[in-house]
């Protein structure tokens, strides 16, 4: 929790205008860490992770990243949009890879199958 202060004290209020709008969490001793397989006995921390959890609780994506490597929030706002169209769609709906809010969905089955390159648009995947 000391980390998270001094990082939004002298790092983040720079980035974002007061700080995080939000509370970071602490989980020392790893309780949480432990259950989400994130955390490493020896150095006695977690490997940084997110962890997008549906209503339902269940665990619907996720990434683990060693602390050199910087994670990407807008790739975890584009899944979160994904994720939460395809609850909309109660799943009659697939998003390919880079999808965004708009932008064409696959209608997943059987026929999609060995199919997906007759609809996949370059352009789409890269927008």
């Amino acid at each position: 929790m000391f980390v998270h202060k001094m990082w939004d004290d002298h790092e983040l209020c720079k980035m974002i205008e007061g700080g995080v709008p939000f509370p970071m969490l602490s989980d020392g001793g790893g309780r949480v860490g432990k259950v989400y397989g994130v955390y490493d006995e020896d150095a006695g921390v977690e490997n940084r992770g997110r962890f997008i959890i549906d209503p339902d609780g269940v665990v619907q994506g996720y990434e683990v990243l060693t602390p050199p490597v910087g994670r990407n929030v807008e790739e975890t706002l584009r899944q979160i949009r994904a994720f939460q169209h395809i609850r909309e769609t109660k799943g009659g709906e697939a998003t390919p890879s880079g999808w965004r809010p708009g932008k064409m969905t696959l209608k997943p089955g059987p026929d999609l199958v060995g199919n997906v390159w007759k609809d996949w648009k370059v352009e789409m995947a890269f927008d």
